[in-house]
């Protein structure tokens, strides 16, 4: 809790308002978490405390790497003593009542309260994560309310506030957790309970809250099954619209209370950003969000294929002054609050699966932790091409770009100039255009309207009729092409039949839907196609799509793609 209760000397300020603000990066590995990047601020060594003649007044200093402790104990951690055994029981499904080295890592670097970027997320070790995560934000809670409580008792000797006593925000919220759908949420609650209550139900409006984020589930099909991962992500209530505030005591959580009595808000981005409204609404109330301590984003890359806007949407409302405290006396604000400066108090802990640039850039620009931050990262060692299961050439064709925004015009001229013009011979029907921008999506589509080409489109806004017909049409060879979203893929996973050819506009966001895709390619026998090779595979990249690249070809790969003079490189699976 010091992280939260010392000031900032004059030099980090200045340091942390320099834009960019002066870093200092170090490399180190640790036995489970692998490559660690942590950034801290290069700023002059200064002096802890300042004597006056009142006081002895301590400053925040830039913090170092925690050290992993010999032997883990929740008390080297700096966990209540009052939820340990609670912790150890509820743990017991991960590894015999210990805790597993990934947790034991994670819990150390969590409780240092430096931000942290952890893109190697997945449906095994998820469940230990967000255990985690619940016991860091439970015990955080639990610590900050102590201490108001005890400040509370001297209070009640004393006629003025002292310095020393501020111990709180301008609101009480202090941790939000952002997920992307209500069974997330569900599963984050009943983690917490376990955490604070142990076997015990004191849980107010439990029943309203298992019934409206329960159910109802997508029936999965049995013929013609969905990916494992899918089963796996959209198993639960999928509801991605829903917010809900949680007040902890003692004893006691209670549900559904109101935002400026909550401690902690589970809400997924678009349930905030339809409360605190549109960008220019500024009558809308946001300031439940002015003192939050912690923000936590669990499966990421969900957010990326829903609505990438609304995440930034609330991340910029957190940034923002509010405009009066709610229930909290002035004199027991913390001073970094009346001056606005909670985003660099801020602890920002992100998970996702993989690597992404937008989750990337967000890290790296809009968390402004003094304390620094660590991202882990770690090599791709075979990458999603070594699962796909047919003989088949791949060409990849590097775009040469010199930035992000004329990558994007150098990609489309060698796609219409270059890619194209070899697809559009009636010999190459059955080809399938895999856009993961919705905005180059509708560009293609422009194109091939303005141009007249033969195709059939499917994307997130496509209905179901139109889908229908768009695959009768591209699997009997009516349209020479189909232009085919990544966001409709991510939701909907459907079997196309009828590929012969398929061309990535850019590499997919997730790695594991190229191999997917090309898998796709192997009931085409229906085609009179005598050999798998007779099919291609088509990608489009730049130095700018590397983390997506390294997801499909490896790393060590990758890096010598994008070093390499060579403007194509192809690559044949094995059958």
């Amino acid at each position: 809790m010091l992280h939260f209760n010392r000031s900032l000397t004059t030099e980090m300020l200045a340091a942390l308002a320099t834009k960019p603000p002066p870093l200092v990066l170090e490399k180190m590995a640790w036995p489970t978490l692998g490559g660690l990047h942590f950034t801290r601020l290069k700023v002059e060594s200064m002096s802890e405390t300042k004597k006056t003649l009142l006081e002895v007044e301590e400053f925040a200093t830039v913090h170092n790497l925690p050290q992993l402790p010999t032997e883990f104990t929740l008390d080297k951690v700096s966990i209540k003593s009052q939820i340990c055994e609670n912790i150890i029981q509820a743990n017991e499904k991960f590894n015999s009542r210990s805790f597993t080295d990934l947790q034991k890592e994670l819990l150390t670097i969590l409780s240092n309260y430096q931000d942290i970027y952890f893109p190697e997320r997945n449906f095994t070790n998820g469940e230990e994560i967000r255990f985690i995560y619940c016991v860091h934000t439970i015990n955080h809670v639990l610590k900050s309310r102590l201490k108001v409580l005890h400040h509370d008792t001297k209070l009640l000797k004393k006629s003025d506030v002292p310095e020393e006593f501020r111990d709180q925000g301008l609101v009480r919220p202090k941790i939000l957790i952002l997920v992307p759908f209500k069974d997330s949420a569900l599963r984050v609650v009943k983690t917490m309970q376990s955490i604070l209550l142990g076997e015990g139900t004191n849980v107010m409006n439990r029943k309203r809250f298992i019934e409206e984020y329960s159910g109802p589930e997508i029936v999965m099909p049995q013929k013609n099954q969905k990916p494992v991962d899918y089963q796996l992500l959209f198993n639960g209530n999928i509801d991605d619209n829903f917010r809900i505030g949680i007040s902890v005591t003692k004893k006691c959580l209670k549900l559904y209370a109101d935002f400026y009595s909550s401690d902690i808000i589970v809400a997924s981005p678009l349930g905030l950003r339809m409360l605190i409204g549109a960008e220019g609404e500024k009558d809308r109330d946001y300031d439940f969000l002015a003192s939050i301590e912690i923000l936590i984003m669990d499966q990421a890359q969900v957010f990326t294929m829903q609505n990438w806007e609304h995440v930034l949407h609330v991340i910029d409302h957190l940034h923002l002054q509010p405009k009066e405290a709610h229930g909290t006396d002035l004199a027991r604000v913390r001073l970094w609050g009346l001056n606005g400066w909670s985003k660099y108090y801020r602890q920002s802990v992100i998970f996702c699966s993989h690597p992404m640039p937008e989750i990337t850039a967000l890290f790296n620009v809009k968390c402004s932790n003094y304390g620094g931050k660590i991202a882990v990262v770690n090599s791709t060692l075979s990458g999603s091409i070594c699962k796909v299961a047919i003989q088949i050439p791949q060409m990849f064709h590097y775009i040469n770009a010199t930035s992000v925004l004329s990558s994007i015009d150098a990609r489309f001229s060698m796609f219409t100039n270059k890619i194209l013009p070899q697809y559009r011979d009636p010999t190459m029907k059955h080809t399938v255009i895999y856009v993961p921008s919705y905005f180059d999506y509708v560009k293609i589509r422009n194109y091939f309207k303005k141009y007249d080409i033969s195709f059939v489109q499917i994307c997130e806004y496509s209905k179901d009729g139109k889908i229908a017909r768009a695959r009768d049409m591209f699997y009997h060879g009516s349209a020479h092409f189909l232009l085919y979203s990544e966001r409709f893929h991510f939701f909907r996973r459907i079997h196309l039949r009828g590929m012969n050819h398929i061309i990535f506009y850019q590499p997919p966001s997730f790695p594991a839907f190229y191999s997917e895709m090309c898998n796709l390619m192997q009931v085409n026998r229906a085609f009179k196609m005598e050999q798998p090779s007779e099919m291609t595979v088509n990608v489009l990249y730049s130095k700018y799509d590397a983390p997506q690249l390294s997801g499909i070809v490896g790393s060590e790969r990758a890096t010598r793609m994008l070093a390499s003079e060579k403007s194509a490189h192809v690559f044949m699976t094995d059958s």
